[in-house]
């Protein structure tokens, strides 16, 4: 009896605003003649990530294959949402030829590919390799790096903490099981920059995980999805911060959606935006925008204080046109004087 090849998956993971989404993108539109489907996992409860990967253009890979699980942590959530999901997209009448699977910025990818280890899914699937990618300008910045002034404050509101710095935390755990690194956002950074931060991380990998330099996401396609590596086999020679834990929760972080019927002006909303990240630290906000006399949807992107924007289609005639924002944040934000904030330049 001849047994029929496994699924590959690779699994992608990284912090808030890396670009693992336009990685994704970039794949999506570069792989041709295979079939792809997306699990995609997002803190927060506005689905952005979801709708930015729809209409990718590539034939082999529609709307009908990203499957949205928005539970703010896959890792968490494995035996409920995770694989329920992976057995509906193998019971499909055409499976795909590969599985990219989106973690959120602040999940924990070992938890998720012990899972492939699971009787339900360890004879038809198997994982390709885990792909970390990095926000070259945060890391160069010193946003991971451990904080023991920071970790006095939270233990001095919870002395049931135990942790560094939830920040440093989760960038060393997502580095650990990394296959290979994309160290991001090059062009955002010089040379000299490009080239500390090259050495500082990779001085945290694992013999043998190789780092490439990318901008914008751009990579051939078959380099991250063309590893081999058979991850679940040798998961537990990946030692992280959290094995003792068990079951772990995100009490460091939260998220809420602030939603602004109609901006006076992107200008103003974009200041008002800068002014409430200085304030209140906040590690990201992205969400949709209603641009005043513009029939475009505006996608706007903030990773501490950098901001993107572009408009990515035309508003549809059943949407709501409203702007809608996910705040993302250590706990203990302030959101009533953040939505105040962020809604004081609403038109009259």
């Amino acid at each position: 009896m001849k047994f029929a090849q496994k699924i590959s998956a690779t699994v992608v993971t990284g912090f808030l605003g890396a670009g693992k989404t336009t990685l994704i993108r970039n794949l999506i539109e570069g792989v041709r003649g295979k079939k792809l489907a997306l699990v995609v996992n997002e803190f927060g409860d506005l689905p952005i990530d979801g709708e930015l990967l729809k209409g990718c253009g590539n034939p082999d890979c529609t709307d009908d294959d990203i499957f949205e699980l928005p539970n703010g942590c896959i890792c968490c959530t494995v035996a409920d949402d995770f694989l329920p999901t992976i057995q509906k997209i193998l019971e499909r009448d055409r499976p795909p030829d590969h599985i990219v699977i989106e973690t959120s910025g602040l999940a924990l990818p070992k938890p998720l590919v012990q899972a492939f280890n699971w009787p339900e899914v360890r004879t038809q699937v198997t994982v390709d390799g885990v792909i970390a990618v990095l926000d070259g300008p945060a890391v160069a910045a010193g946003r991971f790096a451990d904080n023991p002034p920071q970790v006095h404050v939270q233990r001095d509101k919870d002395e049931a903490l135990d942790h560094d710095s939830p920040l440093h935390e989760l960038y060393e755990d997502q580095l650990a099981c990394a296959d290979l690194v994309l160290l991001n956002k090059t062009d955002l950074m010089d040379g000299e920059t490009v080239d500390v931060v090259s050495d500082e991380v990779g001085r945290k990998l694992r013999n043998g995980v190789r780092m490439l330099k990318t901008a914008n996401g751009i990579i051939d396609a078959d380099v991250v999805l063309g590893i081999g590596g058979a991850v679940e086999n040798d998961i537990f020679a990946r030692p992280t911060h959290h094995d003792a834990e068990g079951d772990h929760d995100h009490d460091d972080f939260e998220s809420f959606v602030v939603t602004i019927p109609e901006i006076s002006s992107l200008k103003s909303l974009i200041d008002r935006l800068k002014v409430v990240v200085s304030i209140h630290d906040i590690l990201r906000i992205k969400g949709f925008v209603n641009v005043p006399e513009k029939d475009m949807r505006l996608v706007i992107q903030g990773v501490g204080p950098r901001f993107q924007q572009h408009y990515d289609r035309l508003w549809k005639a059943q949407e709501f046109r409203e702007t809608r924002l996910v705040v993302i944040g250590l706990s203990g934000l302030n959101k009533p004087a953040i939505a105040a904030k962020l809604a004081g330049g609403v038109k009259a």
